[in-house]
């Protein structure tokens, strides 16, 4: 699925010592919605790691976070069950076929998890022994200061790297610094994982392509994208947007009204408009799918509508996918079928109901067999197996193509022009 040399500005997790060592891991297993595992990709995308520090010897503890359960405003933490590591372990019970204990730490209503308390010794005493194969923490973001600034934020980082000898940041799809993947490092020898290595190996294909570059990219907002995307587009040689992010586009570019994109979305998107008024890179897709209602498909109320009819002032209801025949016959296809790299992170209609669209990207860019084909994150990854399994298994054993697990730090590091400018991955740079 890769190709490239192991970057060796890193501090990589095969150089380091850990033969008896308790091994503190953040992986990025946020696979959980209403306490099922949703997709277990990303899961299984760390295992790698997770053998190698068992196999030589190596104690682990993981980490990870599920969800957002902290309240940007008020600062309240919500410890829901449906937000738990639980799920998570039983799947790694059963593929890696050892026993995995989580700490039970007193948890506040309001702060979460405020201290990690002595019992958590206990458990290390049994990983020490061999009685339990792993600990798993758990949500990290169920402990005060993971996401906050002060004293609590500082506490917390020495007291997780009070637990372990060394660090492994294999966590590619968590590219803010918080205390799990920024701050601990200055406290404990930290590498980076095998899985971290390969999402970066495989960024350096993004940021030094085979011309010509397509990216593909929707979202179901426009304001936090609009910085990747800008700095995208001076790398692309042609752009195709979907989503809420075309549909803001196009309400700028024609000055039209959909429902739902707020005005001042609109406003931000026309420097994009401007731009692209100069050098033209992005692709129109030509029909979409309006609908009277927001959610659910129902017979009578949608209808293609075609962009090329357009005026100004005029109003359109929710525009929810693109209609498969935005990919035939058109301009769309014209470039993809004539790419050398393809970036793809993007699910076109909004899912559970409207998939035609994605099923139809996705196939256009299966019929390029010549393009490097880059797919992330879990999003596109999760609609890809769902709309087109057969063509998700068969780039499984593709050296032309690659599945990231963490979209956002993809654009992320577009943005930046380097992974190594992404704060958690600067932190793993030899001195």
């Amino acid at each position: 699925m890769s190709e490239g040399k192991t970057n060796t500005r890193l501090r990589l997790l095969q150089e380091a010592d850990i033969k008896d060592k308790v091994v503190l891991i953040r992986v990025d297993h946020n696979t959980v919605k209403k306490g099922k595992i949703k997709d277990p990709t990303r899961i299984d995308a760390s295992l790698g790691t997770i053998f190698n520090v068992i196999s030589r010897g190596g104690k682990p503890i993981l980490m990870t976070h599920i969800g957002r359960p902290r309240d940007k405003k008020t600062g309240k933490i919500s410890c829901l069950p449906d937000r738990s590591v639980s799920p998570i372990v039983a799947y790694l019970e059963k593929k890696l076929r050892i026993k995995i204990e989580v700490p039970d730490f007193s948890i506040h209503p309001e702060t979460g998890i405020t201290d990690i308390d002595r019992s958590i010794w206990a458990s290390i005493f049994r990983l020490r022994e061999g009685t339990i194969g792993a600990i798993y923490l758990p949500n990290i973001r169920w402990f005060q200061g993971e996401q906050s600034n002060g004293p609590e934020r500082s506490r917390l980082a020495r007291k997780l790297a009070s637990l372990a000898g060394v660090y492994v940041n294999d966590a590619f799809g968590s590219w803010r610094p918080h205390v799990s993947t920024f701050d601990i490092t200055k406290y404990i020898p930290s590498y980076a994982g095998y899985l971290l290595q390969e999402e970066i190996k495989n960024l350096e294909r993004v940021l030094h392509p085979t011309r010509p570059f397509l990216a593909i990219v929707a979202g179901t907002k426009y304001d936090t994208k609009i910085g990747p995307v800008k700095e995208l587009y001076k790398r692309v040689d042609h752009l195709i947007l979907g989503g809420v992010m075309y549909n803001t586009f196009l309400c700028a570019k024609y000055g039209v009204k959909i429902a739902g994109i707020p005005k001042e979305d609109i406003d931000l998107a026309q420097e994009l408009v401007q731009l692209d008024k100069q050098e033209g890179k992005i692709v129109d897709l030509p029909l979409l799918v309006e609908s009277e209602n927001l959610g659910e498909k129902i017979e009578g109320k949608t209808k293609i509508i075609a962009v090329k009819d357009f005026k100004k002032g005029e109003r359109y209801n929710y525009i929810l996918d693109a209609d498969p025949g935005s990919f035939h016959n058109s301009p769309a296809l014209d470039v993809i079928q004539s790419a050398k790299t393809i970036l793809v992170n993007a699910v076109m209609g909004l899912i559970p109901h409207f998939r035609e669209g994605s099923r139809a990207l996705y196939e256009a860019v299966d019929g390029n067999s010549q393009a490097l084909k880059l797919y992330g994150g879990g999003d596109t990854i999760e609609e890809l197996k769902y709309s087109c399994p057969g063509i998700y298994m068969k780039g499984l054993d593709n050296p032309k193509c690659y599945y990231f697990t963490g979209g956002g730090t993809v654009l992320k590091a577009l943005e930046e022009g380097s992974p190594f400018k992404i704060k958690p991955v600067e932190r793993l740079l030899r001195k």
